[in-house]
């Protein structure tokens, strides 16, 4: 199924709106990128302009900042706990922005948008003992 961004067929009252033009490449969408945890995978889709759009599909690792000392280290993702975007990506463990993940180190929140940018970047909120 092809997902369309382009202006709806109708108004909101229900009317039929004029068509003034066709449809163009450019009203294409793609379907969201759902990041799990796995074994590294990512996906280059090619943009408008000859861009390039690195997807990632899974991962284990994650870049971890400390907000105390300012460092910054990679580290392994033991689960995804709770991801307040979607409450079904609770469940499937979906890894988005705004994501609370458990770290080797402890838990930490997404900052970057892995479907997006192709990686995953985290800040610790709270620290294992």
């Amino acid at each position: 199924m092809v997902n369309w961004q382009a202006r709806s067929k109708r108004k909101p009252t229900g009317a039929r709106l004029k068509q003034f033009s066709g449809k163009r490449k450019r009203d294409l969408g793609r379907e969201e990128t759902r990041t799990q945890l796995g074994a590294e995978n990512k996906k280059i889709v090619r943009t408008r302009g000859d861009n390039i759009k690195i997807k990632l599909a899974s991962s284990e690792y994650v870049n971890l900042t400390d907000p105390k000392t300012g460092k910054t280290k990679r580290v392994k993702i033991v689960d995804v706990e709770k991801n307040p975007a979607n409450i079904d990506f609770d469940r499937r463990g979906v890894i988005t922005r705004g994501a609370i993940i458990n770290t080797s180190a402890g838990k930490a929140r997404v900052t970057s948008r892995p479907g997006q940018t192709g990686i995953i970047n985290a800040v610790l909120i709270k620290t294992e003992k």
